[in-house]
């Protein structure tokens, strides 16, 4: 494409960020001029981006009318977003800003065609772009009744905070130090915390109903039953999700895996070994299956475990593509 582009992205300096200015660089994404923006004390940082050093600018005094496109890495409040849709940019979320009523929720290889007729797009939680490339593939041979998933998040999905909390706690177990939890209500280091986001009243945590929301819009099923339980696991980078299928018929399995093997997103790991976020899905475009299985006593019954990388792939490399969908369409 001999066309360029000037593009915005709010919170470049995070980890995914930085991610995701690596990846627009990886996919020779056309680029102009690139802005790095920010509402706080990032303001005067300066992002690394194709050999350069680009000082990160304040969002309020930055007139979107100069940029085609904006990423949005970090919440903007009301105000701010009523100026990126007065200056008629095409935006990609990552931050949870917008509502299902203000852009529709895509992952690239799975629902694009929702980007057709859309200026603004939703990327959802990288647990659900995990999962919807999975669950989206197999639709092909299962009729889906209902999805079980226990979603082991890493810490990075809290970004720096989470990273430098692990590693704080691990340092001071490790050296017989008193353990002072800060980011996490307790122990992170070496242990399972049972929820990963704040409870609601009603008991399931925001990113529970969050990951069954964004996955129904996903796969073109809002009243798809969905049972989430997220979980913090002790790791730096890479989701792992234990998932349990119940569908309409009973499970061929050799055609199951045939699916998952004629994917281009997914890699399907032999039977009799697995795959792990850290020796497999780190820094990989690809979501890994494993342990692909029927139930033990319902043939309607699949179970699967999948690894990815929470931040290149879930977050980063889906917002590229999403803006890639964008560029289809006059900007």
């Amino acid at each position: 494409m001999s066309q360029t582009f000037d593009i915005a992205v709010v919170g470049a300096t995070g980890l995914v960020g930085e991610a995701l200015l690596m990846a627009l660089d990886e996919r020779e994404f056309p680029i102009g001029n690139l802005y790095p923006l920010a509402l706080d004390a990032a303001i005067g940082q300066v992002a690394a981006f194709r050999e350069r050093n680009l000082r990160v600018r304040a969002v309020d005094a930055f007139d979107f009318a100069s940029v085609k496109l904006v990423f949005l890495l970090e919440p903007l409040p009301a105000t701010q977003l009523a100026r990126i849709r007065d200056a008629g940019c095409a935006l990609v979320d990552l931050s949870c800003a917008l509502s299902a009523e203000q852009a529709p929720c895509v992952v690239a290889e799975v629902n694009p065609q929702q980007a057709e007729a859309a200026r603004w797009l939703r990327s959802p939680l990288p647990a659900v772009v995990a999962l919807a490339s999975v669950l989206g593939t197999l639709r092909q041979v299962l009729a889906l009744r209902r999805v079980t998933v226990t979603a082991c998040l890493a810490v990075s999905s809290h970004g720096r905070d989470g990273i430098e909390e692990l590693a704080r706690q691990t340092a001071q177990l490790l050296n017989a130090r008193p353990l002072e939890p800060q980011l996490f209500d307790r122990q992170i280091a070496f242990n399972l915390l049972a929820r990963a986001s704040a409870e609601q009243p009603d008991g399931h945590a925001r990113d529970e109903r969050r990951l069954a929301g964004e996955l129904g819009e996903v796969l073109g099923e809002p009243a798809l039953p969905v049972a989430v339980t997220c979980v913090q696991a002790p790791v730096f980078f890479g989701d792992s999700l234990a998932v349990s299928l119940l569908c309409a018929e009973p499970v061929d399995l050799p055609v199951v895996l045939h699916c998952l093997d004629d994917a281009p997103e997914l890699e399907r790991v032999e039977q009799g070994d697995y795959p792990t976020a850290v020796g497999d899905a780190l820094g990989q475009d690809l979501v890994y299956v494993g342990r692909v299985r029927p139930g033990l006593l319902d043939p309607c019954e699949l179970n699967l475990w999948i690894a990815s990388d929470n931040v290149r792939k879930g977050s980063a490399l889906n917002a590229v593509r999403l803006g890639e969908l964008l560029l289809k369409h006059p900007l």
